[in-house]
């Protein structure tokens, strides 16, 4: 993967605008670069043609250890929903228990005994 990358956004209305992708390494670099005593983020991201704010950011993300190379990103697993259960396998009748799913910004918590029929569609609609 290059360092970095320059993408076009257009709208109708406006002329091009180049944005510049940033790799974790970079972003973590920059985000160092900022902890130095007496180091101020605004000339620090003046120099690399970022807004200041967009560094706060990765400030915040270097402190929570999400630009360190080392972690792993996170995995998805396949998830088959099924229309109809197979006669060999009855749902419990009294379920217990919490299912945790987790989408970007969007996270679900659903406890107890769970409608099969309202996850699946809960899920679809989580898929589009």
């Amino acid at each position: 993967m290059p360092a970095s990358r320059i993408t076009d956004i257009t709208r109708a209305d406006e002329p091009v605008v180049k944005r510049k992708y940033r790799s974790k390494e970079e972003r973590r670099r920059i985000a160092e670069e900022t902890l130095a005593i007496g180091a101020s983020v605004a000339v620090i991201a003046r120099a690399h043609g970022v807004n200041a704010n967009q560094v706060f950011q990765w400030r915040k993300l270097y402190h929570e250890g999400r630009l360190d190379p080392a972690t792993a990103s996170t995995q998805l697993i396949p998830v088959r929903v099924a229309d109809v259960l197979s006669q060999d396998v009855r749902p419990a009748v009294s379920a217990s228990g919490a299912i945790h799913i987790e989408m970007g910004k969007v996270r679900l918590r659903v406890e107890g005994k769970v409608d099969s029929e309202c996850l699946r569609i809960i899920l679809e609609q989580l898929a589009r």
